[in-house]
């Protein structure tokens, strides 16, 4: 007997199981408007990123995404062009390092 392809979307490790979020537009004028949602300013050592958020190392800008991150996810950063892979830090928060 089939199982239900909704409980198959449920299940743990399946891309599916992830958070997702609502991004709303934060003023960022670096980029096209179309993208402004995907990017916010870093506010120094006090911020904190949320699930759905990482840090660009090159130009310090915080990259947003609709979907919670994770270990491996590649992102990218319109304001320097860098393409990144989401990672633990030594802080034990994500972050990203530079692919190219």
């Amino acid at each position: 007997m089939m199982s239900d392809p909704l409980e198959a979307m449920a299940e743990p490790g399946t891309p599916d199981d992830r958070r997702r979020f609502i991004l709303d537009d934060t003023g960022f004028d670096e980029v096209p408007r179309r993208w402004r949602r995907f990017y916010r300013k870093w506010s120094g050592a006090s911020d904190r990123l949320a699930a759905n958020e990482v840090l660009c190392p090159v130009c310090k800008v915080v990259i947003r995404s609709t979907r919670e991150l994770r270990p491996g996810d590649r992102v990218y950063c319109m304001p320097c062009m860098s393409r990144l892979i989401v990672g633990f830090g030594p802080t034990g928060r994500l972050e990203a390092t530079v692919a190219y």
